[in-house]
């Protein structure tokens, strides 16, 4: 068919779109720097994690030294006992439980560094 002489070809220009995959892939670090939707979700699942840690470990913590006063309370004349408990028994356990703590926060962070990073 003839084109019609009065047709012009317009030339649309814009700016330059990004280089992306072919897959239309969009990666997260992009989503969070952007605060979309998807970028919140990812953080809020960095959130729910850490803080799922820290009540695991709150709840170690309850169990740890919540029966403390009850076992002071069962032998009230034991006072070598207390400080064996306090000094000794209680220490440990806990440095245990902050390093455990500790390791496992940076690796939940490593894990989110990881997705964003897209390795």
């Amino acid at each position: 068919m003839p084109q019609d002489p009065t047709e012009r070809r317009v030339v649309v220009t814009g700016p330059p779109r990004r280089a992306r995959r072919s897959s239309g892939y969009y990666r997260p670090r992009t989503e969070i720097d952007e605060q979309t939707t998807l970028g919140h979700t990812y953080v809020r699942s960095l959130m729910r994690i850490q803080l799922r840690t820290g009540l695991a470990v709150f709840a170690v913590l309850v169990l740890l030294i919540g029966p403390i006063p009850l076992v002071f309370a069962a032998a009230p004349d034991a006072r070598r006992l207390e400080w064996a408990v306090l000094g000794f028994g209680l220490y440990p356990p806990l440095v245990l439980l902050a390093r455990w703590y500790v390791r496992r926060a940076e690796r939940n962070e490593r894990d989110f560094v990881r997705l964003v990073e897209d390795r």
